[in-house]
Parts: structure tokens; sequence; C-alpha cells
């Protein structure tokens, strides 16, 4: 199989409208920081848990991007002390609803989803190292244009 193939069968996974709810042995956590070489820092949705590192398989490296606030599914893996799961899912907002109507949405993660607020009316994530300027048309333009056309 080649590359490109099986770069469009990872991104049909993930985009997939099937949305199997996790399985026993994985969580739902939520993405803190990327410290680098594909490992994330990521916090449980259990109170109390200490923050961990998860790495990103192979198959998502250069196809998928994670940012902090990011939500993953995640299995955990027995090797290694410090990397204690590995990604399975990026999940995005379909995903997040469809757990939330089948009630296996962690209620920490509830609460307010750290790029609700940045999403445009499209669902895009809106980028917030731009400022957008609101032009206003006033009524004030317009009648000094007539005026300065009046005059000439």
């Amino acid at each position: 199989m080649s590359r490109v193939t099986k770069i469009k069968h990872i991104i049909k996974e993930q985009e997939a409208d099937e949305f199997d709810v996790p399985k026993e042995n994985q969580t739902i956590v939520r993405v803190v920081a990327s410290r680098g070489n594909n490992l994330h820092e990521v916090e449980p949705a259990v109170d109390g848990e200490e923050r961990f590192l998860v790495s990103m398989p192979g198959k998502f490296r250069k196809n998928f991007w994670i940012k902090r606030g990011d939500f993953v599914l995640v299995e955990p893996i027995e090797e290694g002390n410090k990397v204690k799961a590995e990604i399975c899912r990026i999940l995005n907002a379909e995903h997040i609803k469809v757990f939330e109507a089948a009630g296996v949405w962690p209620k920490r993660f509830t609460k307010k989803r750290e790029h609700d607020d940045d999403l445009d009316e499209d669902g895009l994530v809106m980028n917030t190292n731009r400022k957008f300027a609101v032009e206003e048309s006033s009524d004030e333009d317009d009648e000094s244009t007539d005026e300065s056309e009046n005059e000439s």
C-alpha cells in the first residue's frame, strides 16, 4: 500500500460517521501541552489524578495536528515509566456531541471547552493572533462625500 493510500485511510478513519464509544481500557483526556518528539502532556478527566505523557502513533504524526485544549482518546501502554498511554483517536466536535448524548463524556470537561469561544459560524477555530476590524458605514461619511462632490 502506498503512503498516499495509507494517509487517505487514516483520514477517512478519523472522519468516519461511525462513532464508537470508548472501550473499557480507553479514556478521554485533554491536551495540556506539547512536550516535543510527538509527546503530549494531558490531564485526565478524574480530579486528583496527575497529568501524564501520551505518545502520538506514527500514523498520525504527519497527518494531524494536536494543540492545547484538544481532546483525545487514549489507551494505556505498559512500556516506559513516563509515557503512560498512546493516542488512538483525536476527538472533534462531532465526537464530543455523540459522547455527550451517549453519557460517556466526562463531567469535568463538560463545563466549558476551551475552543468554543474561538469558533466562527462555520465551526472552525478562528486565528486569535489577528485583529479583525469591523467596518461600519455611517451616514456621516456618505453626507461628507456628497457635500465635497457638490462643492467642486
